[in-house]
């Protein structure tokens, strides 16, 4: 059905992270719509998978590629694939060995290796079209091409050596010959043999129909994180493989199960389980099914700002179509700036019951004024009746006799109960009319005291404050006086102190003998001193290596200078704008004989800039910090 394809897209599209913040309007719709399609066709979920983590081309022609243009760099499309399709969290062992699990540091990167040689282009297609764009991160073409290079490693961020593309454990898989290194690492994720990649989707399945997972969190899957039942789930896992990774299939088996078909309604024996399954676990539907049921069942038009009249909120292409009022955000409508299953929201905080309870969105689909509510209560006098069809409509379910039988009293009240409301509110207001102007009665009497008081003490302090002023006067004319005699010394002690600070300070160029760059970037030393940076962009780490006859240092000049040949005149490769994250000097003495002398690391004080960007002041690339803060100097590029 449509709902079906809709409903598990969305997940999918939540997973993927499809958000026109990293693909535009017209990336985003395209790849949801190809979600859309494999779940419509019940592509297996290995074929899926894998269909996805080898996508190559333009993301405009083929969708799937645009997995890699949100994901933009080896290590964070690593944590991305680990955590999406084997439920597994390496991002807990990028800085060290994981200190409660199997996983190391070297995993880590020898894992993210297979995407060293990932490369992106600007598709022409997208024409002078962009994405985002800050004064720090330059924009991004609207489409682009992914394509494998030959060359691309990742460096071992402690050991500083290339890491070679290795799994962290062994399943069997077959491959072409002369594959690339995302071939291979779909082959090897996708393959029935890997333990993770199959038990995941179970598990992800499992939790999503039952409300919990076998193993919860869904994407956590570890020793320290066993699951309740691993005899079900080992059971459900090999159905799935069995069954050639049939997605449908595996929902229909869930969902045929006695335990899937239980009440919420517990019985004395099994009210505090939470484990066992032995009743179901009450869940509240996802924001944007609440929204379209809300209006289903009031049979009031649906109107989401910027998409036609009449389209659900389970049919918006992109989450960056909100509600005035923020109801889907309020209600956990997920970001899709995240892969984890925390991303969406299913709590049922204040803030959510409030939206609810006496939010815009429920308040102007009860007030539409073709609410089929409204005319149903006025086609059906028979309150017994209405009961009747208001339970089919809502709950999708007949009224019990004993239902009928409560309900009726209460819509016979409404009217009395009313009027009794307005006669008490009618006596409220007469006694508050009465205790306001009580209230404003010794309000006025404590104004007027008040300003009697101030009147007695201003008399009371003139003298003083006359004596106060006159002193004040005095000292200002002494003041002016002092300062006129010293302005005529300015000049001769100027001119004294310009002479210490050319006698004191002795500035030495260091030209450098050797430049490096992380980031594979072209360094140039050009014949001033200067060095251009050309070639590769990206972050990366860039170090100089000069020598000097100088017996000590006491200062660090860095000159950041404007370049026609940049493309937005320098400094910086992109806009002109740059982030430096952290300045480190090491001071090296002369070897004795064949023995290098140890690195000292001098420790910088008092940063100063001719001008810093607002929140990155050049203090920031001194403080011990190698973060995304640091010195940047917009709007002041090209100059």
């Amino acid at each position: 059905s449509e709902e079906y394809v809709v409903h598990w897209g969305n997940r999918w599209a939540d997973l993927l992270q499809v958000n026109g913040k990293f693909l535009g309007k017209e990336g985003a719709a395209g790849f949801r719509q190809w979600i859309h399609d494999q779940v419509e066709k019940n592509t297996p979920y290995d074929q899926f998978a894998h269909s996805i983590l080898t996508a190559t081309g333009s993301n405009k022609e083929n969708p799937p590629a645009s997995y890699f243009k949100i994901l933009r760099t080896p290590v964070e499309t690593m944590e991305n694939t680990t955590q999406l399709f084997l439920a597994t969290r390496f991002n807990c062992n990028k800085c060290h060995d994981h200190p409660f699990e199997r996983w190391t540091q070297d995993q880590y990167y020898q894992l993210a290796a297979f995407f060293a040689q990932v490369n992106l282009a600007a598709d022409p297609a997208g024409g002078d079209m962009k994405i985002g764009g800050t004064a720090v991160e330059g924009a991004k073409p609207l489409y682009e091409l992914i394509t494998d290079k030959d060359t691309g490693d990742v460096v071992h961020d402690r050991t500083r050596e290339i890491a070679p593309p290795e799994f962290p454990y062994d399943t069997s898989f077959e491959v072409a010959e002369g594959a690339t290194r995302r071939q291979q690492l779909a082959a090897w994720i996708t393959s029935p043999d890997n333990r993770y990649f199959a038990r995941s989707y179970v598990n992800r399945i499992w939790g999503y129909l039952m409300g919990v997972g076998l193993i919860d969190p869904l994407d956590d899957i570890r020793a320290g994180n066993p699951p309740t039942n691993p005899e079900l789930l080992d059971y459900l896992t090999g159905e799935f493989i069995d069954n050639d990774f049939d997605v449908r299939k595996l929902i229909a088996e869930v969902c045929k199960s006695r335990t899937y078909q239980l009440s919420i309604v517990p019985n004395r024996w099994n009210q505090e389980d939470r484990i066992n399954y032995s009743h179901a676990t009450p869940r509240r539907l996802p924001a944007e099914v609440l929204y379209d049921s809300i209006h289903q069942v009031l049979g009031s038009s649906m109107k989401i700002p910027g998409v036609a009249e009449g389209t659900r909120a389970s049919a918006l292409p992109d989450v960056g179509i909100q509600l005035k009022d923020g109801f889907l955000t309020t209600l956990g409508r997920a970001s899709r700036e995240s892969v984890c299953e925390c991303d969406r929201s299913a709590d049922l905080g204040l803030d959510s019951v409030m939206a609810l309870v006496t939010g815009p969105t429920v308040d102007q689909a009860i007030s539409d004024a073709g609410n089929a509510i409204t005319k149903l209560v006025e086609q059906q006098p028979d309150d017994g009746k209405l009961i009747e069809e208001l339970y089919l409509r809502i709950l999708n379910r007949p009224a019990t006799k004993e239902e009928v039988d409560s309900l009726v009293p209460m819509f016979g009240a409404i009217e009395g109960d009313h009027l009794a409301l307005q006669q008490e509110f009618g006596l409220y207001q007469e006694e508050a009319k009465q205790i306001v102007e009580q209230l404003e009665q010794v309000r006025q009497g404590d104004i007027g005291d008040a300003k009697g008081e101030v009147a007695a003490y201003e008399v009371e302090i003139a003298p003083r404050e006359a004596e106060l002023d006159a002193k004040q006067q005095e000292a200002i004319t002494l003041a002016l006086s002092e300062q006129e005699a010293y302005s005529k010394t300015v000049p001769e002690k100027l001119l004294e102190w310009q002479k210490g600070q050319e006698s004191a300070t002795r500035w030495v160029l260091l030209k450098p003998e050797n430049l490096q760059a992380s980031s594979g970037a072209t360094l140039e030393l050009e014949d001033d001193g200067a060095v251009f940076v050309s070639g590769k962009t990206g972050m990366g780490t860039y170090t100089f290596t000069a020598s000097t006859d100088l017996e000590a240092m006491k200062a660090v000049w860095i000159e950041a200078l404007a370049d026609p040949r940049q493309p937005g005149g320098g400094p910086g490769r992109g806009n002109g704008n740059f982030v430096l994250s952290e300045i480190q000097v090491d001071w090296t003495a002369a070897p004795i004989g064949d023995t290098p002398a140890e690195p000292t690391r001098l420790a910088l004080h008092n940063a100063k800039a001719d001008f810093s960007q607002v929140n990155y002041d050049v203090s920031l690339s001194i403080d011990g910090k190698i973060d995304n803060t640091g010195w940047a100097i917009s709007p002041k590029m090209g100059v």
